[in-house]
């Protein structure tokens, strides 16, 4: 059994025992491996973001919180570079810092040799990133878009104006090399596109926003896709 296959399969006997725990001598037995192995795969389990608990003792060992599994994982060592590149090549792209987490989380997951093989693929495949914008500025605009709170900002249009204005959130664009902010600006009364790296200052409120919907924004770019669209 490959190691992602006993992940899943840790997992998923975990989540079956509900609230009674297994130990770490049960779980090597079950599985033909070591208490070592075994504690090794709990560990990345937890790594990746599955809510593994133990609990000491004369009947402890480890289970997992009701409800929660984690599915198979995977990649060949070509798709894990190209989840790495792309992360890496796209610093400014909303949730950019997440992304390049939740690869971690795979990586963390996949047997030792495809992880080896993704390892040396990825020093093949260089990247010169352009600057990101503020780390700050970034958070404060993916939170207000994953909350739907309205974000105060401080804006340099291309002319050269300044002005602070309450903007509602509804979606991010890219297109032409440049991540854009679109929406509902209080201050004109209209859906706007708003570079983000022109963007100076932004906090987000406590004002919800107001049900601005992404079809208000109009015809999206020349193949502009939402990206859970695939590649069609």
């Amino acid at each position: 059994m490959k190691r992602a296959e006993r992940l899943h399969a840790l997992s998923e006997m975990l989540r079956r025992n509900g609230s009674r725990a297994c130990s770490a001598e049960r779980l090597a037995r079950e599985f033909g491996v070591s208490v070592r192995t075994v504690k090794r795969d709990l560990a990345a389990l937890e790594n990746s973001g599955a809510p593994v608990w133990s609990r000491p003792g004369p009947g402890g060992g480890y289970g997992l919180a009701a409800g929660a599994s984690l599915p198979p994982v995977s990649l060949s060592p070509a798709q894990a570079v190209a989840l790495m590149a792309a992360v890496s090549a796209a610093p400014d792209a909303p949730y950019a810092d997440l992304a390049a987490a939740g690869i971690h989380k795979i990586l963390d997951v996949l047997d030792p040799r495809t992880r080896a093989r993704a390892d040396e693929l990825a020093g093949r495949v260089w990247v010169n990133a352009i600057p990101s914008s503020s780390r700050t500025i970034r958070s404060a605009l993916e939170e207000a878009m994953a909350e739907q709170r309205v974000l105060r900002i401080r804006y340099t249009s291309r002319d050269g104006t300044t002005t602070t204005r309450d903007v509602e959130p509804v979606l991010f664009a890219s297109t032409n090399g440049q991540w854009y902010l679109v929406g509902w600006c209080r201050l004109r009364s209209a859906m706007r596109w708003f570079t983000v790296t022109r963007i100076e200052r932004a906090s987000v409120t406590r004002t919800a926003c107001s049900g601005h919907t992404v079809h208000e924004v109009g015809e999206p770019p020349v193949n502009a896709r939402p990206v859970h669209g695939g590649g069609g």
